[in-house]
């Protein structure tokens, strides 16, 4: 008997959604680090590797797609306009810091802080998305699925890379 399941490749995808699904699991990620101990340092330095990948392929999809589709559909909404420029400039801080971690090694000095002060960064970003940009997005003339399937081709080429 055929299977009335719809594969992921096929499958719609709205854009917010796949964004909000990706920052869960970059919150579950930071929640796994932070319940180890000193002594787990070979699992700090997966988790937080994971952390860094998955924040890479996040941000490169949406400084790729998703801030230029609400930038290009908001214009003269200078408040949304503002919005993703905050959150580029945001991108960029975070990115600093993801370098400076991946680089390191859980024993050096001042690791675990800098993957604790990634985690409150990214906290405070995902709010600002979550609570205040998503919700003017979803008023804005665009195609979320269309956007939505653009952006999961270009997670599966990123995650195929990394």
């Amino acid at each position: 008997m055929p299977s009335n399941k719809t594969s992921n490749a096929t499958a719609a995808v709205d854009a917010v959604d796949l964004l909000t699904q990706q920052h869960r699991e970059v919150e579950d990620l930071f929640e796994q680090f932070e319940k180890l101990t000193d002594r787990a340092k070979a699992s700090k330095k997966k988790i937080a590797d994971q952390i860094c990948n998955a924040l890479i392929m996040h941000t490169t999809i949406e400084e790729e797609i998703f801030y230029p589709a609400t930038r290009e559909a908001s214009k003269g909404e200078e408040e949304t306009e503002d919005m993703v420029d905050e959150a580029v400039v945001e991108h960029a801080s975070a990115k600093d810091l993801i370098a400076q971690i991946q680089e390191m090694d859980p024993g050096d000095e001042l690791y675990d802080a800098k993957v604790k002060v990634l985690s409150e960064m990214i906290e405070h970003h995902v709010e600002e998305e979550e609570k205040e940009m998503f919700p003017k997005t979803r008023k804005l003339k665009l195609d979320m699925e269309a956007l939505g399937q653009e952006m999961k081709a270009r997670q599966e080429e990123i995650e195929a890379s990394q």
